[in-house]
């Protein structure tokens, strides 16, 4: 279905939180995983009733008693409250389940430039935190782990974030600060020159701490930012999709992409974050009977209101109807 993919197979599962769940990833045929990382991400392939999915996942370093380096795969799955994949996963991935994932990929790697490391993540957002955190200890680098959540009991890997040790991680509970977040322009203010942000979670911890650095006159390269999933909420709709130079119409389901429908029907268009992020995928757009269901971060707000294209990753079109020139 996919090309240059890995056939994998699930080892263990873990419940770390009511609602995430660990996977361990080991190769089929029993070799080692390529290396990767830290802030590595992996596409996850894999079929329901509907159709086909891609789900992007964070690489999670390895914790004590993991075989060696590049043997597993650690991703983090946190169940949303709609039945989308993260449900399906939940529901259906047991030890001995096999998948097809892509080679690492990375979007959100460390500058080994850096004086020092500020690494800020909002919930599930630690799992790529947690590797660059890791990494960092590994080559004795100075750094500092943000991780806010609203509880404890909801925090996946709090422990070993705790275990970096006292100075190296701030643990915020929103929930016991009437919802805040940390003063990020206090945070910023104290670090030292030469530091770098790596912020990944929710949209709005990300803008907030890109605005605050911002009023502090600090460069966007020393911003690093990854979100974990695209910001849509909304219930998306089934709709017809035509690839006019192609000659090919199919069917895009409610909970399949573009990508996702195109890649199943066997056509092998570019992308490579599957995040609305690098900009890799776009394609224009010829007709649509309703407006644009922009769910990307690559095009800016005059862009998406021209309707001209699309990111077929995670955008798509709030009508029975599209048509792409592709």
């Amino acid at each position: 279905m996919f090309k240059n993919q890995i056939a994998v197979v699930v080892s263990a599962v873990r419940q770390l939180t009511p609602r995430v769940r660990e996977y361990v990833l080991a190769a089929a045929d029993g070799r080692s995983l390529p290396n990767f990382d830290a802030g590595a991400h992996i596409a996850l392939y894999f079929k329901m009733p509907e159709g086909p999915l891609v789900r992007h996942y964070s690489l999670v370093s390895k914790r004590d008693g993991d075989r060696a380096d590049g043997a597993t795969y650690r991703i983090a799955v946190q169940r949303e409250n709609r039945l989308r994949g993260s449900s399906y996963i939940h529901d259906h991935f047991d030890v001995g389940t096999h998948l097809k994932i892509s080679h690492p990929k990375s979007q959100f790697g460390l500058d080994r430039r850096d004086t020092k490391s500020l690494l800020i993540a909002g919930g599930i957002g630690i799992t790529p935190i947690l590797s660059m955190a890791h990494s960092l200890a590994n080559r004795h680098r100075n750094f500092e782990v943000i991780y806010i959540g609203k509880q404890a009991g909801d925090m996946a890997y709090l422990p070993e974030v705790a275990q970096l040790g006292t100075g190296r991680a701030t643990i915020h509970t929103t929930g016991q600060c009437n919802g805040k977040r940390p003063a990020l322009g206090a945070l910023l203010v104290a670090q030292p020159p030469g530091t770098s942000v790596y912020v990944c979670g929710p949209s709005g911890l990300v803008q907030a701490t890109q605005a605050a650095a911002a009023e502090l006159g600090w460069t966007p390269q020393r911003i690093h930012s990854e979100l974990f999933k695209p910001a849509s909420t909304s219930e998306e709709v089934a709709f017809s999709l035509e690839l006019r130079h192609s000659g090919r119409t199919l069917q895009v389901g409610p909970h399949t992409s573009i990508l996702e429908a195109m890649t199943a029907a066997g056509m092998h268009p570019l992308f490579d974050c599957g995040r609305g992020e690098c900009g890799l995928c776009p394609l224009p757009v010829l007709e649509a009977d309703g407006p644009l269901a922009h769910h990307d971060r690559f095009f800016n707000d005059d862009e998406k209101a021209s309707g001209k294209a699309l990111c077929i990753c995670v955008s798509r079109v709030q009508g029975s109807r599209l048509v792409l020139a592709a």
